[in-house]
């Protein structure tokens, strides 16, 4: 799909996309000349180290030399990969990719943006009748009485939806939607009328289409994607009889997948990124009052399961889950449920219990933030967890329930294809039942061998736990020759006739100079953008995100250019000579070979001396 951006529409997406526009959307971006500073948002730092540079549309961090574009800034802040950046983007500015260009998926994006403007229209009507008109007066009461706060209100966007058949269809018509496609955002029903004879012939008319409302006389939770852009509703019944449904969710709509999204998820994912792990709760409320109380690396299942698709976007932001589901056997089931779709995705989980009867937002309600904190940080392992369960649900004075404590035990561990992690537990298994470990390795090993997937998953999750290794600076003089040629392109044409680039001993900077030099020959060189966008590798992007963040006015370039050029020359010249010096003193090399390499020797220490011009 890459292939399918031209580089034509990939430039008309950065130049529409200003990076100081973009980063400060994300970051409180301060003046620092003719630059732009912030706190860096990927390492943690007192002193601002992350430069903005305005005039070069690039990213660069002094800190953790992290740099780029402003694809890359959106691809590694959202952790997301380059074409999701591409789109998120070209959304923003309005602009159709290529693979996007069929008539079927323009007819396709441009539902999607009606669908979305519809959303985002009444989302801002339900906020408006919860803060100010008569058919709020419930939810305020019910909001206040669940002690939910103002803030929290305006930051969650919390609105109320009339008690009435009609109000959002009759709110469509008065903003000139098509109420077909009011219906395909899932807000309105359509409600098929019976058929009406024909006055001229006595046949049947086409029966009418009339539309109720689906939200009507709810608190509603609107519930949005990664960037923001709400795409659903949840509404809260605040009165009704047993049989009324205390939640209605939004139905699956094109823009719309319940497996898919999280509520909240677009507020706690950087936190969640910072902290490397996602807290699991249940319920919206549960979530605010959470998020409210400084615990913001957490996210709810949005009126579904915990599925495969939830596990994987988790994936991309942490390599630890929390549960907290409700101290009741739903949300305990919902606990153990969500373990199969965590294993898969190789991360490592931990269930936090919430004293019975609590939920987080009571448990908050009555203990404060710290406590809750506390009780995250005090979550067991999955399997402590699931064993204390399974021993607390199942008579362990019966060989029935020992039976089924064991077996549960066993197929749950198995899962995890980790032996060390099924002997962990077979011994653990062995002492609540009161048995001997030995007896319980052997009933576990009853059960198959873990899959291929389990171990390949396992063996990743290993590799990534290994350190990177440090990777070498360039010299100083070979750094500030990457700096000439990037701010200063006029210099490129010296440096094609008298630089060698054999002369750079640090390898990114030899390929990043060659580059250069090559597209001076060759006439190709259009822009620093373009030199960043052919560069593959993350070291050579922060290495020309570094030479050209910082673009202070040089005094006298050409002078420096050929001041560093010759610097690099007899460096060059130095280390050949040393090279030569070690070969002459091995004891195996012949005497005629000696004569040669101190003949070589000589001549480079006489090129030594020659101006530059003349080498």
């Amino acid at each position: 799909m890459a292939g399918l951006l031209s580089p034509a529409t990939r430039e008309r997406i950065r130049a529409a996309s200003d990076i100081v526009d973009i980063i400060g959307s994300y970051l409180p971006l301060k003046k620092a000349g003719a630059n732009f500073t912030a706190l860096c948002p990927f390492h943690k730092e007192k002193t601002p180290s992350f430069n903005v540079n305005a005039q070069k549309q690039i990213f660069h961090c002094f800190g953790c030399n992290k740099g780029g574009d402003v694809f890359e800034f959106i691809k590694e802040y959202e952790n997301i990969g380059f074409m999701d950046a591409v789109r998120r983007l070209a959304e923003r500015a309005r602009i159709p990719l290529e693979f996007e260009n069929s008539t079927g998926a323009q007819e396709s994006r441009h539902l999607k943006d009606q669908l979305l403007d519809i959303h985002e229209q009444l989302t801002q009507r339900w906020q408006n009748c919860l803060a100010s008109e008569a058919a709020g007066q419930l939810a305020r009461e019910y909001l206040a009485q669940r002690g939910v706060s103002a803030d929290a209100i305006k930051l969650f966007r919390l609105g109320a939806a009339p008690e009435s058949w009609d109000d959002t269809v009759n709110w469509a018509r008065s903003k000139k939607f098509d109420l077909a496609t009011v219906e395909k955002a899932g807000v309105i029903i359509a409600k098929e009328t019976g058929a009406s004879p024909s006055v001229d012939d006595g046949t049947s008319a086409p029966s009418a289409t009339r539309y109720y409302d689906r939200f009507r006389g709810r608190l509603m939770f609107p519930i949005c994607d990664e960037q923001g852009r709400v795409v659903g509703f949840s509404g809260r019944v605040l009165v009704g009889d047993e049989k009324t449904a205390k939640y209605v969710n939004s139905p699956e709509t094109p823009i719309f997948t319940k497996s898919k999204i999280f509520f909240g998820l677009d507020k706690s994912k950087r936190p969640i990124l910072d902290a490397g792990c996602a807290i699991i709760c249940e319920g919206q409320l549960d979530l605010i009052a959470c998020f409210m109380s400084g615990v913001q690396n957490i996210v709810a299942p949005q009126g579904t399961a915990f599925t495969e698709q939830h596990a994987r976007i988790l994936k991309r932001y942490a390599n630890e889950v929390v549960l907290c589901f409700d101290s009741d056997n739903a949300g305990q089931n919902a606990a153990v449920r969500a373990l199969d779709h965590l294993l898969t995705s190789g991360l490592a989980v931990r269930v936090a219990v919430m004293p019975a009867p609590h939920d987080p937002d009571s448990f908050i309600k009555a203990n404060g933030g710290a406590a809750f904190q506390k009780l995250i940080a005090a979550a067991d392992g999955f399997f402590d967890y699931y064993l204390s369960r399974l021993c607390a649900t199942h008579d362990l004075a019966s060989d029935k329930g020992r039976l089924a404590v064991l077996r549960a035990m066993s197929e749950s561990v198995h899962k995890t294809g980790n032996g060390v992690l099924i002997d962990t537990y077979a011994q653990k298994t062995a002492l609540r039942l009161g048995v001997s470990a030995e007896s319980v390795r052997t009933e576990f090993k009853k059960h198959s061998a873990p899959s291929a997937a389990s171990r390949e998953t396992d063996e990743e999750s290993f590799e990534s736990a290994e350190p990177a290794a440090a990777l070498a600076r360039p010299s100083p003089a070979e750094f500030h020759l990457l700096k000439l040629l990037l701010q200063h392109e006029d210099l490129a044409r010296w440096a094609a006739r008298h630089l060698d680039v054999n002369w750079i001993a640090h390898a990114p900077v030899r390929h990043l100079v060659d580059l250069r030099l090559a597209a001076q020959e060759h006439e190709t060189w259009h822009s620093l953008a373009d030199f960043l966008d052919a560069c593959e590798s993350a070291e050579q992007r922060s290495l020309i995100t570094e030479a050209v963040a910082n673009d202070r006015e040089m005094p006298n370039p050409e002078t420096q250019l050929a001041d560093v050029a010759l610097k690099l020359r007899n460096q060059f010249f130095d280390r050949q000579i040393a090279a030569l010096t070690q070969k002459i003193s091995q004891p195996e090399t012949a005497d005629a070979e000696k004569v040669r390499l101190l003949q070589e020797q000589q001549s480079l220490k006489l090129q030594k001396r020659l101006p530059l011009a003349e080498t």
